[in-house]
C-alpha cells in the first residue's frame, strides 16, 4: 500500500518558546547550592506522588500489542523483493495501536524484523511522551528500540536525554549517561546548563509501571553539582499517584525536638482513597506516628489524620497572663490527636458532616508542633443541614476541648447537643412586602457554669417603598420571640441572682427608615449625599439581667457604623433593643474616576435604656455614643478605612479599628490597628457586678500590625509585626523571603511569638523549603 498524503514531520513541528537564560550571580549560584547541599546527605532516596486522585481519571494509554495491524504514511515508497527490503522517505509516519513513529527515513528488512529509522526520528508514546533520536532501530512492533542520542519530552514539561538507550519488551527503557531536567532550556544558549537537573550514570525508565530509577546521581544547579545520591527514584512526571516514600521533614534543632527527622511512605490504596504514614525520631522526647487517611466518594469526602507518640517532657508551674497560678501537670507518656473530618450528599438538597478535633493534651501539641495548638480551645461538631429555595435548615452538637490551661477551665467549656436553626425568606407578595422568619433553638451544658435550653423564633416583615421626592423607604415589622429553662444562673457566664429559672421573652418591633440620596454628576465624577433617618418603636425591655434570661449567643457586643441601623444591635437574640429610639446619619460618596471617598457618620437617640449593658458600648445614655466610617481611595494602590466611636460629649475614643493598603507589587505597605477601651473577654470570666473586675479587664486592648513585601521579577520578600500598644511589647514578628521561576522555589520564613501559652513563653521558629518541580518539596526546620 502506498499513500502519497503529505504529512508534517518532526522537524517541521515549532519548538515552544524558552525563557532568557538564567543571569544569577556566582555568589547566588553558590549560596543556593550549599543550601540545598545541607539537605542531601548521600543516601538513597524513593519519592512517591501523593495527589489523591479522583474517581474519573483514567490510567493513560493501552499496552503495545504484538499483533496489532501497522498502517505507514509516506511521500514516497520503494521495495527491494529480492532482498526483501522496504523504504519509506519523505514525511514517514508509522503507528501501530496507540504508539507511532515519524522520521525522515525508515528503512524496514522482512528477514529479520527489524525497521532502521533516521533523520529527525520521533517516537510518540499513548501517554503523551515523545522520544527524539537521530537513528533508532525497532523490532516486534516497536516494543524491542534501540536509540542513540535520544532526547524526550515528558509530562509537566520534563525532559530527559540520554547517550543511549535501549527498550525490552515494551515495557522497560534502559538509558546511559541521562540528563533529566522540568527546566525550561535558554533558546538563544541552548548551550547553557538549566537551573537545576539530575545527572546520572544510567536509568530505568519502567514504562509499565510509570517510574524512573537513577543510579550514581548528581544532582546540578547552574551547572554545579551541589548534591549526590548512590540511588534515587521518583515517578514519572506524567503519574499524579504512586506508593513509596515521599520527601521527609529535617530540622538541626528544635526547642522541644531538639534535632528531628521524618520519613513519610505514601500508600495509595485504590483510585479513591490512600493514607501516608509519618514515622518521626527526636533527641529530646519520644518517637510520633501519625496517619494521614483520605477516601474520596462519590457522594463526599473523608479526612482522617491521627498520631500517637511517646512525650516524655513535663511540664512545670506557671503563672498564666491573667495571674491564676496553673500547678504543674505530669501529661507525659503516651499522647495522640485526631483530626477528622467528613461530608456526605444525601441528595440534592441534604448533606450531612463531622467535623471532629482532638488533642490528649495542649503540652503535647506543642511539643509535638500539632496544627491549632495555640488557639484556646479546639471544636468538634457533627450537623445535617438542608438548602432549599429562599430555606436552610441546620442541626448539629458541638463540644469544646480547651487548650489554654491558665484562662481556660474545661469544666465551663458548654456542650451544644443539639441546636437546631431554620430560615426561610419568602418571595414579594401581594402588598409588595417580603416575609422571613428564623428560628434557633439548643440545648446547653455546662458542668461548672450556666447550663440552659431556648426555643426561638424571629418574624419578619419588610415592604420598601419610595416617593417622588427620590425617598427611599422600608418599613418592618419584626417580633422576637423565645423562652428559656435554665439552672446555675449565678455562675459563669451570667452571674445572676438566682440559681435557676424558667422565663420567656417576647418584642414586638415596628420600624420605618428612610434613605434620601442627592447625587451630582460632574465630569468623570459623582457626589452623593445621603441622610438617613430611622425611627424604631418597641415596648421597653427592662434590665435583661435582672429578669433572669441566659445569655448565649449575645455576648460578645459591639456597637459601630455597622450595627447603627439594626433592629436589634446585639449579635444574637437572647439580649434586645427596646423602647423609643431614632437612629440619624449621614452617607457621602465622591467618586472621581478610580478614586473614592466614602463616609458615614451617626448617632441613636434612645428613650429607654437597659443598664444591664456593658461598660463603654457607648449606650449607656439616652445619646449614644457617636460612629463614623471613613473610607479613602485616592489613587489605584492606597486604600484604608477608619471606624471610630467616640463619646458625644467629651470626645473620647472609646472604639477605634482601620486598616490600610499602599503601594505597587515592586514595594506595598499593609497594617491594622484596633483600640477598645477594656478587654471584655474577663467580663464573662468574672462577676465584676459583685466585686472589682480583674485588672486584666481594665487594660484597654490597643493593637496594631503592620507588614511590607516586595516582588521583583522572580524574588519575593515580606515581613510583619505585631505589637500590642498597652502593655508595650511585641506580640509576633516574621519575614520571609522566596525565589520562584517555572521549576524551582526557594522559600525561608522566621517566625517569632512572643506570647506566653501555658507557661511557654514564646517560640521561634525557622523553615527552608526547597521545591523541585516534577521531584517534590525538601523542608527544613531550624
Amino acid at each position: 500500500m502506498r499513500r502519497r498524503t503529505v504529512a508534517p514531520s518532526a522537524r517541521t513541528i515549532p519548538a515552544p518558546p524558552a525563557p532568557a537564560c538564567p543571569t544569577l550571580s556566582r555568589r547566588r549560584r553558590l549560596l543556593c547550592a550549599g543550601l540545598y547541599g545541607l539537605s542531601l546527605a548521600g543516601l538513597p532516596f524513593e519519592i512517591a506522588r501523593a495527589q489523591i486522585a479522583l474517581p474519573s481519571e483514567g490510567h493513560g494509554g493501552a499496552p503495545m500489542q504484538r499483533n496489532e495491524p501497522v498502517t505507514f504514511r509516506a511521500d514516497s515508497v520503494s521495495y527491494d523483493s529480492k532482498a526483501g527490503i522496504v523504504t519509506w522517505t519523505g514525511h514517514v509516519e508509522i503507528w501501530q495501536n496507540d504508539h507511532a513513529i515519524r522520521a525522515d527515513r525508515v528503512t524496514y528488512d522482512r528477514n529479520s524484523g527489524v525497521a532502521a529509522a533516521s533523520g529527525h526520528v520521533a517516537i510518540v508514546e499513548p501517554d503523551g511522551q515523545v522520544l527524539f533520536s537521530d537513528y533508532a532501530e525497532l523490532t516486534q512492533g516497536m516494543r524491542q528500540a534501540v536509540m542513540t542520542d535520544m532526547r524526550g519530552i515528558m509530562a509537566m514539561n520534563g525532559k530527559m536525554a540520554a547517550n543511549g538507550a535501549r527498550r525490552t519488551d515494551g515495557k522497560v527503557n534502559d538509558l546511559s549517561r541521562v540528563v533529566y531536567t522540568a527546566c525550561k532550556v535558554c533558546a538563544e544558549h541552548p548551550e547553557h546548563p538549566p537551573f537545576w537537573q539530575i545527572r546520572a550514570y544510567d536509568a530505568t525508565d519502567d514504562l509499565e509501571h510509570k517510574r524512573i530509577e537513577y543510579r550514581d546521581v548528581y544532582l546540578d544547579m547552574f551547572g554545579l553539582p551541589v548534591g549526590y545520591l548512590p540511588f534515587f527514584s521518583t515517578p514519572d512526571p506524567s503519574v499524579k499517584r504512586q506508593s513509596g516514600f515521599l520527601l521527609g521533614d529535617i530540622s538541626p534543632h528544635d526547642k522541644y525536638l531538639g534535632t528531628y527527622v521524618t520519613v513519610p511512605y505514601f500508600w495509595a490504596i485504590d483510585r479513591e482513597s490512600d493514607v501516608t504514614f509519618v514515622p518521626l525520631l527526636s533527641t529530646n522526647t519520644g518517637p510520633q506516628l501519625t496517619a494521614q487517611y483520605r477516601h474520596n466518594f462519590n457522594s463526599g469526602v473523608l479526612r482522617v489524620t491521627g498520631a500517637v507518640a511517646y512525650d516524655t517532657n513535663k511540664t512545670g508551674a506557671y503563672t498564666a497572663t491573667n495571674g491564676n497560678q496553673v500547678a504543674a501537670v505530669d501529661d507525659k507518656g503516651v499522647q495522640g490527636y485526631m483530626f477528622a473530618k467528613a461530608q456526605f450528599d444525601w441528595n440534592q438538597y441534604w448533606r450531612y458532616g463531622a467535623d471532629v478535633n482532638l488533642a490528649s493534651s495542649a503540652n503535647y501539641m506543642r511539643d509535638y508542633r500539632i496544627t491549632g495548638y495555640g488557639a484556646d480551645v479546639l471544636s468538634s461538631d457533627a450537623y445535617i443541614e438542608g438548602f432549599g429555595t429562599g430555606a436552610y435548615s441546620r442541626i448539629d452538637g458541638t463540644a469544646f476541648q480547651g487548650l489554654n490551661a491558665g484562662v481556660i477551665n474545661q469544666s465551663e467549656l458548654p456542650f451544644v447537643l443539639p441546636r437546631y436553626q431554620y430560615y426561610f425568606t419568602g418571595t414579594p407578595d401581594a402588598l409588595g412586602g417580603r416575609f422571613s422568619l428564623g428560628t434557633s433553638d439548643f440545648n446547653i451544658y455546662r458542668a461548672n457554669g450556666t447550663s440552659d435550653q431556648r426555643g426561638q423564633l424571629s418574624l419578619n416583615w419588610d415592604r420598601p417603598f419610595h416617593d417622588r421626592w427620590g425617598q427611599i423607604f422600608v418599613f418592618t415589622a419584626h417580633l422576637d420571640s423565645s423562652a428559656y429553662k435554665a439552672t446555675k444562673l449565678d455562675l459563669l457566664p451570667n452571674y445572676a441572682g438566682v440559681n435557676a429559672a424558667s422565663t420567656a421573652q417576647a418584642l414586638p418591633t415596628a420600624a420605618l427608615k428612610m434613605n434620601w440620596p442627592f447625587l451630582k454628576s460632574m465630569r468623570n465624577s459623582s457626589v452623593i449625599l445621603e441622610p438617613i433617618v430611622q425611627l424604631i418603636a418597641a415596648p421597653n425591655y427592662g434590665n435583661s439581667r435582672n429578669r433572669n434570661i441566659p445569655n448565649e449567643d449575645s455576648l460578645d457586643y459591639e456597637f459601630t457604623d455597622s450595627t447603627l441601623f439594626n433592629i436589634n444591635r446585639h449579635e444574637g437574640v437572647d439580649r434586645l433593643d427596646g423602647g423609643l429610639r431614632a437612629n440619624y446619619g449621614l452617607h457621602a460618596n465622591w467618586t472621581f474616576g478610580s478614586r473614592q471617598v466614602d463616609a458615614l457618620v451617626g448617632e441613636s437617640l434612645q428613650e429607654h435604656i437597659d443598664r444591664n449593658q456593658l461598660p463603654d458600648t457607648g449606650l449607656q445614655t439616652h445619646a449614644s455614643d457617636i460612629v463614623a466610617r471613613l473610607r479613602f481611595t485616592p489613587v489605584r494602590y492606597l486604600d484604608f478605612t477608619v471606624r471610630d466611636r467616640f463619646d458625644h460629649n467629651t470626645g473620647r475614643t472609646n472604639f477605634a479599628d482601620g486598616l490600610f493598603s499602599a503601594g505597587v507589587p515592586l514595594f506595598s505597605v499593609t497594617g491594622g490597628y484596633i483600640y477598645n477601651r477594656h478587654s471584655f473577654y474577663y467580663y464573662y470570666n468574672n462577676n465584676i457586678y459583685t466585686s472589682a473586675p480583674p485588672q486584666a479587664y481594665l487594660i484597654p486592648t490597643n493593637e496594631g500590625t503592620i507588614g511590607l513585601s516586595s516582588t521583583w521579577k522572580q524574588w519575593h520578600v515580606a515581613g510583619y509585626t505585631r505589637r500590642d500598644l498597652s502593655n508595650n511589647r511585641f506580640v509576633a514578628i516574621g519575614t520571609d523571603a522566596s525565589y520562584t521561576n517555572d521549576c524551582f522555589i526557594f522559600d525561608v520564613a522566621f517566625n517569632r511569638r512572643y506570647t506566653t501559652i501555658n507557661g511557654d513563653s514564646g517560640d521561634t521558629s525557622i523553615l527552608f523549603t526547597l521545591t523541585f518541580k516534577t521531584l517534590g518539596t525538601f523542608p527544613v526546620n531550624g
